[in-house]
């Protein structure tokens, strides 16, 4: 009879218990991912893991069934915001009451229990949550559930496995599940029930430095007791970091207390003795030996990993293992030598990652060398740092563009072993557009480029619309080479650039004019990122007359504008916009990726800047605009050239400072034409891919015309030729862009993972002020508008902008607003550019200023000197 119990428990286990020596890391849906881990990590050699099972995901299922009312509970829940937190409190806990109230059937009880007559029936454990959706390679999802420790008894461990399910809807959970888009029906909870280990010693290992993101330096938190005290913040841990098997820094924190293990079961706190408080939690040896037992697990898991451990008689013990996921990711090189990266999206106001076929369009777009990261481009400048030719050059151009960008490369040389100096090889690195001082100063100039492209545009239109099949990818391919070899749009560029520096320069030493230029230049000619703000404008007018058309607009939902012709006005509207569209429809949020839908694709993204523009002005408001800021720099110059000619050698200076006011009125409104240019020749090309798609759509070979999207350039054209794709990797390849979404992009890269910040290194600012790079001067106080999506702003006269970052395909929103903050920017970017041209004081690559400063909150924004003050 005992024997037949004892296999009659063995059965029940089979389906609802597994003991780590029966996991692997397939089993996530089985066993969750602590559960995963810890089975992977029951199996490595060296690794002292405490014995224990887990409760699996088919009797949390079973346990479940038994209360029916969870599952309209769960309906109303998948129906909250993330940021109703009210409701998500009230029905969350509804939930949890509703699971723990359950009375756990007979034979899921007798599995879970079942264990404990093997590990030690009156041993106590840590029974912990393992979500199916919990220490992935993409999601780690720390903290969002319960850990209970020091569990003593049958009893103790079923009621707190109990607690644990519930808890996969405690209110940090279910928010983190809304805001990343889990659906909480998939989420299932596992529960770990593993002997406890009384420590002397507990903490956490880092395999890759948690704060610079470097690969090669192991980090080690150390705390006395049980590890709860610091994972929970209570005490200041000692931080170890290693590298090349050395302890190369070490804090000891001041220890006022370590969680200990009760008698009676749960912890306690206790107060560290004083003498004992700045004692080092380990010695140097421990660290180290630490440090390569974690490195062994990294290389058995294949990624950097976030490790809790425990020291017991001068052994390590792991309790559990997870990637840690806020790294980001390093570029595939081929050889084991430092590497120095530049971001691209930080020159192109694009930080978002971009899919496979957008980020393969791109590389053929730009002759520079790339590489990519995290759905991001990156340029490889080692060689350019390591050349004395080059370096100073480089380092120099870069910094006048984004400041941080150039700090942090210059901390790389400071650092003078990391990239060594080499011998030059040819001619030093000269900024693009060298040859500019040779050009005239001929407004005749700008005309004929801009004809030259827009011919060329239009006949690569021509062309793509006959064309089918492998001969389409070939024709792109022709016509971006084509991009490359514009005469003289790079020196036209650059003529104008120089003529405002010289200005900027000049100016401040004769007169003690900060920025003049930013004046001298607003409401100049060909500034067709500009236009396009004062062009929707026009639109507005068309729109206004016509209450039945803003009414229409107010409710339409979808992307496109059907219906529209049937109110009245409707025609006329529909017809201005469109007029819009033929000029400006190419462009977008996140535009240099292919991929990213046009506001011909989705006009309706339109729609909250035509009403605020309804809403905000009055008809004629774009010539007025215009004309005002013309005056303003005719004001300007006027002003300038009167106080230069009262100076010593004033003629001379006055004679010198008009020529360069007319050289970047004349040059600086090209500045923002070749971008506009490539991404007119982008929508040509995406039509013509989309047509190939759409073919293959027909053909069967493909399920969606956008699965294309995660395919690169040369992977398509096959796919054309073979009407073959492999969807496996399209799923691979969707999954890893949904983890690069919540990656933040560093400025500069190194290949080993760290992430470089610079700063700007300033000691002239007010108290608590937001330090940036100004880009167009003047001061203004208003409210912040926080806006992280351009669909959804709200801006009314007065506010001021602060947002991540503004591609050209913000500017029409300039138009309504007083001021601008960007998290990223430079001198030359888009957004500069335009808030000159409006004469809006503007301060970008202010760090975190998105999270630092709240919505409506009323700021100062110095766009002279380059801070923002946030006012009581």
């Amino acid at each position: 009879m005992l024997e037949e119990g004892n296999n009659l428990a063995r059965s029940a286990e089979s389906g609802y218990v597994l003991d780590f020596a029966e996991i692997d890391r397939t089993q996530v849906a089985v066993v969750g991912g602590k559960g995963a881990n810890l089975g992977e990590l029951a199996r490595l050699e060296g690794v002292d893991v405490p014995a224990g099972y887990c409760v699996t995901t088919e009797a949390f299922r079973r346990v479940l069934a038994e209360e029916p009312s969870i599952d309209d509970q769960l309906d109303r829940l998948a129906l909250l915001a993330p940021d109703d937190r009210e409701a998500i409190r009230t029905l969350s806990a509804e939930l949890r009451e509703s699971i723990e109230k359950i009375v756990i059937p007979d034979e899921v009880a007798a599995a879970i229990i079942g264990p404990l007559a093997r590990i030690g029936e009156d041993a106590a454990y840590a029974v912990r949550s393992s979500a199916t959706a919990e220490d992935l390679p993409t999601a780690s999802f720390a903290g969002q559930q319960d850990t209970y420790l020091n569990v003593v008894g049958p009893k103790a461990v079923l009621e707190h496995v109990s607690r644990c399910w519930a808890s996969l809807f405690t209110e940090r959970a279910v928010t983190y599940r809304l805001r990343n888009g889990f659906d909480h029906r998939r989420v299932q909870m596992a529960v770990v029930v593993q002997r406890m280990v009384s420590s002397e010693v507990a903490g956490i290992l880092f395999t890759a430095d948690p704060v610079t993101s470097n690969r090669k330096i192991t980090t080690v938190e150390a705390s006395f007791g049980l590890g709860e005290a610091l994972v929970s913040g209570l005490v200041n841990a000692d931080v170890y970091k290693v590298r090349d098997g050395e302890v190369v820094d070490k804090t000891i924190g001041t220890k006022q207390l370590a969680i200990l293990a009760s008698p009676e079961g749960g912890t306690r706190e206790q107060a560290i003795e004083p003498e004992s408080r700045g004692r080092a939690a380990l010695t140097d040896a421990q660290v180290l030996r630490l440090a390569r037992l974690g490195r062994e697990i990294e290389a058995y898991f294949g990624q950097p990993q976030d490790i809790e451990w425990c020291l017991a008689d001068d052994g390590f013990q792991i309790v559990q293992s997870r990637p840690i996921t806020t790294l980001f990711p390093l570029p595939e090189i081929g050889d084991q030598g430092n590497h120095v990266y530049v971001s691209v999206g930080h020159q192109q106001m694009m930080t978002d990652p971009m899919k496979p076929l957008g980020l393969s369009v791109w590389r053929l777009t730009s002759p520079a060398p790339m590489t990519e990261a995290g759905g991001r481009l990156f340029v490889d400048v080692t060689k350019m740092l390591a050349s004395p030719a080059s370096r100073d050059g480089l380092v120099a151009t870069l910094g006048k563009s984004d400041p941080l960008i150039g700090d942090a490369l210059r901390s790389v040389l400071d650092r003078g072993d990391f990239v060594p100096t080499l011998p030059d090889e040819g001619p030093a690195w000269t900024p693009p557009g060298g040859d500019s001082d040779s050009i005239a100063t001929d407004p005749a100039i700008v005309t004929e480029l801009v004809a030259n492209i827009q011919s060329s545009i239009e006949a690569a239109r021509r062309d793509l619309a006959t064309m089918s099949g492998p001969e389409v990818f070939d024709a792109i391919v022709a016509n971006i080479k084509q991009m490359w070899g514009i005469p003289r749009s790079l020196e036209v560029v650059m003529a104008g650039m120089k003529a405002s520096w010289w200005l900027n320069e000049h100016l401040l030493e004769w007169l003690g004019e900060k920025n003049a230029a930013d004046t001298l230049t607003q409401s100049v000619p060909h500034n067709v990122t500009s236009e396009m703000g004062l062009a929707l404008l026009d639109v507005a007018d068309a729109i206004r007359p016509h209450p039945a058309v803003v009414a229409f607009l107010e409710q339409v939902e979808g992307d496109s504008l059907d219906g529209l012709t049937e109110v009245e006005g409707g025609p006329e509207a529909l017809a201005a916009i469109q007029a819009f569209l033929a000029k400006y429809g190419m462009r977008c949020v996140g535009e240099i990726d292919i991929t990213r839908p046009r506001w011909s694709e989705r006009p309706t993204t339109l729609v909250p800047l035509l009403l605020g523009n309804v809403r905000n002005f009055e008809h004629g408001a774009a010539e007025r605009r215009f004309e005002q800021g013309r005056q303003e720099a005719l004001k300007k110059e006027q002003d300038v050239l009167a106080r230069l000619r009262d100076l010593p050698d004033g003629e001379q200076k006055a004679e010198e400072t008009k020529r360069m006011i007319d050289r970047a009125r004349t040059f600086t409104g090209y500045r923002e034409y070749p971008k506009y240019a490539m991404i007119s020749r982008y929508f040509v090309y995406k039509l013509a891919l989309l047509g190939e798609a759409d073919r293959l759509v027909g053909a069967g070979v493909l399920r969606e015309r956008d699965d294309v999207f995660f395919l690169r350039f040369e992977e398509f054209r096959e796919a054309v030729r073979t009407h073959e794709v492999d969807y496996g990797l399209i799923q691979e390849r969707k999954d890893a862009f949904e983890s690069y979404q919540a990656l933040t992009p560093p400025r500069v890269l190194t290949s080993d993972g760290e992430s470089v910040t610079g700063t700007y290194r300033r000691d002239d600012l007010p108290a608590d002020a937001l330090v940036g790079l100004p880009v167009s001067a003047g001061t203004i106080e208003g409210r912040a508008r926080v806006i992280l999506d351009m669909a959804e702003a709200d801006i009314e006269p007065g506010d001021i902008l602060v947002t991540a970052y503004t591609d050209p395909s913000w500017s029409p929103l300039f138009v309504a607003i007083e001021g601008l903050v960007t998290e990223v920017g430079g001198q030359m970017t888009h957004g500069a550019v335009v808030a000159r041209e409006y004469g809006l004081p503007a301060v970008v690559g202010v760090e975190n200023a998105t999270r630092l400063i709240q919505d409506g909150q009323r700021i100062r924004v110095n766009g002279t000197d380059g801070y923002i003050e946030i006012l009581p």
